[in-house]
Order: structure tokens, then sequence, then C-alpha cells
């Protein structure tokens, strides 16, 4: 960890924090020596910039850096990995920092995947007074680091499997129970959707759950797609659209970075975490375009398209979800290359059935920075899902529409009386900006868990387990060989 919870030593460097705005009104009252220092490299406070101040021996004496605020969650996410190694300290001669916002900064600002290649360098360590909020910002940080390690980790390293392995140390960790249906075992649990996709892998497929808190609490379901890996199926994609595949688990890495946080934090929940995990796989024994699936609610599934393939597996999980009647039923998956092109990669697709939830959520993942966007389940485009042989068909009469198609395909699955959260997300940082780089994301994991701390009404959710722990749910898997547009998705 970059950033170490102790009284700060005076012999760390101080960072001062400051904006544009006000700059100018404070390098006034410095040293003429320092302001000219400051204007000849050119600092003015401009956002995710810093200048290194010397003393007269030439050693570091100071930081002056430029931010937008100092509770932006990524406030000081450009400093690890710019600034010389070294120890650090927040300075007092500008803005006062929100504990949790410059520890979770600090920490991913200094994230690298580093399993296959070594850091060139070491990162700034960063001292921070202990304190509640500064545990709970280290708390996200690590879960973010482990979900973005989930992601980030090749194919070949991360199947069923694996996934399974990561799923089953977060429920050793937190005392939570774990099990899992494997192979033609889940065509005997009731689970015919998730075998069909995940039968043509020589990977077998599964469906992962764990299970956490006291049974007089509310219930939460999370759904996570877990396509380790997609070809496309016999509807195999082009090259272009393979290439980033080993994120379509990225539903299921976000999934168990939220279910971390919500047993590190003691939520109030009765937990279930649902993955169901495969890989869409060709071989002679794959599904096929045209083909009849019977799913476990009992509707059959006409197969229009192989890469389709996340919606048919989700159905399962969801259906076995709402039979134990959850209070809340959150879902999340890279589901659709339409939600992309509809929103980026930066923003995350909701769905859900009340405008009023779908308006609170939009509101606190803007104040977060961690932001979704309200998308419709318009269900006047239900007949664009509709079969002529079976109840209903993985995918659209056409390319429009493509992400409320899937919204509707899931929502046959979930009853109305059912509360649910459908998040269609990229899971990927296609650009790098500071504390974000290229690569696996976990993406409004933040605002989630901040809604399910006010609605379930846990007045101090700041304690937690050691922070270090959770990124080790996705180190040390490498080693184990056992253990409407999917396209681009």
């Amino acid at each position: 960890m970059t950033v170490q919870l102790k009284k700060p030593s005076n012999a760390a460097a101080p960072i001062h924090l400051i904006d544009r705005a006000s700059f100018a009104k404070k390098s006034a009252k410095l040293p003429a020596a320092t302001r000219r220092w400051l204007a000849t490299v050119g600092f003015d406070g401009k956002p995710d910039t810093h200048a290194l101040l010397a003393d007269a021996t030439g050693r570091l004496r100071a930081v002056w850096a430029g931010v937008h605020d100092a509770q932006h969650p990524f406030a000081l996410a450009s400093l690890p990995r710019a600034l010389p190694p070294g120890r650090y300290r927040l300075g007092d001669e500008g803005f006062t920092a929100d504990p949790e916002a410059a520890a979770l900064s600090w920490e991913l600002g200094a994230y690298i995947f580093d399993l296959y290649k070594p850091a060139q360098r070491e990162a700034a360590e960063l001292m921070l007074a202990p304190s509640a909020a500064a545990t709970r910002g280290l708390l996200i940080a690590a879960a973010t680091a482990a979900t973005r390690d989930l992601v980030n980790t090749p194919a070949e390293h991360m199947g069923p499997a694996e996934l399974a392995e990561a799923a089953r140390l977060a429920a050793q960790q937190h005392g939570a129970t774990f099990k899992q249906t494997v192979g033609d075992a889940l065509l005997q649990a009731g689970f015919p959707a998730v075998h069909a996709v995940g039968r043509a892998s020589t990977r077998a497929p599964r469906l992962i759950e764990l299970n956490w808190g006291t049974p007089s609490h509310p219930k939460l379901t999370l759904v996570g797609k877990g396509v380790c890996f997609d070809s496309g199926g016999l509807d195999i994609k082009g090259a272009d659209g393979m290439r980033l595949m080993k994120k379509d688990m990225g539903g299921a890495a976000n999934v168990l970075g939220l279910a971390s946080l919500v047993m590190a934090m003691k939520l109030p929940v009765r937990l279930q975490v649902l993955i169901p995990a495969v890989d869409n796989a060709i071989a002679g024994n794959a599904y096929r375009p045209g083909d009849v699936i019977k799913t476990r609610a009992g509707l059959h599934i006409e197969i229009g398209n192989t890469d389709a393939e996340g919606r048919v597996i989700l159905c399962d999980a969801l259906s076995y979800g709402v039979e134990g009647q959850p209070n809340l039923l959150i879902d999340m998956a890279t589901l659709t290359g339409a939600a992309r092109i509809a929103l980026g990669h930066q923003l995350p697709a909701l769905f859900c059935r009340r405008m009023d939830q779908a308006r609170e959520l939009v509101d606190r993942g803007l104040a977060l920075h961690d932001p979704l966007w309200h998308m419709p389940i318009w269900r006047d485009y239900h007949p664009a899902i509709e079969s002529d042989i079976a109840d209903i068909v993985n995918t659209g009469r056409n390319q429009q529409g493509g992400a409320i198609n899937a919204a509707n395909f899931l929502a046959d699955f979930v009853p109305a009386e059912i509360e649910w959260l459908h998040i269609d997300l990229a899971a990927w940082n296609d650009s790098a900006r500071p504390g974000r780089p290229v690569g696996g994301e976990a993406q409004a994991v933040r605002t989630l868990l901040v809604y399910l701390e006010a609605r379930f009404d846990r007045p101090d959710s700041r304690s937690g387990k050691s922070p270090a722990s959770l990124r080790g749910i996705a180190r040390g898997l490498s080693t184990s060989t056992e253990l409407e547009q999917d396209q681009g998705k």
C-alpha cells in the first residue's frame, strides 16, 4: 500500500493543494523566490499538475499540486507515480483535503496491473493521520484495485474456475458461505441456459453463489455476468471485436468488488451473490443460431445470435435470484455494444422501473464522480424480441435500441414486484486519466455502495477489515490452469 495511516512525520515533504481560482491570491503571499520559481515552471494551479520546491541544500522542501477540489475522489491521483519516490504528507498552506478522498485518490493513482510486468519505479508514499474516513477510502481503493485486477487478467488465467476461486476467497475472508454448481450438474440444478452457452468450452461452466449476513435483514441479491472469454460462439466475432473479450466478465468483477465492500463495511443486509461463469467457445457441441433453449423460469429462448450470450446466462441467474424474493436485485453486465455506442465507455447505462429511483442514482453518481446514466426499459419495444417459435429471441429485429432490447429480455425474468436495477457497463477505461489507467475498471461501485448505505440505514459504515487483503482476491490466480451488438462490448 502506498498510503500509510500513521501520524505524518515532519521529515515527509508537504503537499499543498490549490486550484486555479485560488492560486493567484495565495501565490501573492508566498516568498518572492517561490513565486518566481512557480512562474518559471508554469505552475498556476491547473488540476493534475504539480511543482517541486527545493530548500537551500537542494533537497525537496515541498510540493504544490493543482486539484479540481480537495474532496474530488481523484484529487491526488496524478501524484504517486509522478513525484520522486519517498514519503509525503498533506500540507497546510492550501486546501484542507478530505481524508477519504486523499486515501482513495492516492491509492488509485498508484495502481498498475503488474502481474506480468513489474513496475519500473516505486510509487511515492502518502502519510495520513489514522481516521475512519481514511480507512474507508482505502477499503474502496482496495476493492477497486481487486476489480481491475480481475478484469485485466488474461482469459488464459481467468477462466470460470479462477473466477470461482476469487469468489471463494472473498467469501472466506468475510465469513460468507460459498458454493458452485459445475458442468452437467447445472442441468440437474435447473440452470440449462448457463449450461448451453458454456458447454462447448474445455473449461466447465458454472453457477457461483455466495451468501452472507443475518437472516432477519433485508435481502440484497447481486448478479454479475461472468463470460470469461467471448469468441462470439458460432456467430464468431471479428479480430477487433474479440481482442478485449477477456473483459466480458467485468460485470462479475464489479459485483465481487461491491459485495466485498458490503461485507467489509458490515451493511445490515442478507447478501446473495450469483455469477454465471462461462466461456463462449466453439466446438461440435456449441449452441447454434436457431436453437431453442428452455430456461430455469420455463420460458423458451430462440437463439438469434450466439454472440448475444450474456443475457442468456443471466436469465437463469436472475430467475434463481428472484426465487429468494430479494428486497433489491441488482445485475451488472458488459452486455451490449449498443450501450457503448449510446454512452461511451465512461457512462454505464442504468435501467430500472422507477423514475425517482433512477434520478436518485444518477444524481448520486454525478456527485461522487462515479456516473451512470438512465435509459428506459421501453416495453413498447418488446415485440422486437418476440419469436415465432419460442417465447422470446435473444436478439432484436435490427440494431436499433439494442441495449433496450437486452433490458427488455432480462425484464421478462424479473417480475414487476421485484425491485431491480440493471447496469450495462463497459468495465473498461479506453483512455487514461489520472487514477484511471487504460484497462479494467470498477464502475458505479462507489455510487451503489453509498446508495445501499443510505437505503439500508447503516449509521456508521466507516469500519471494516484491513483493506490490504481485499486486493489479494485477484492475486495468485495466474498459475492455476484448472483453477443490440455484443461485439465490442
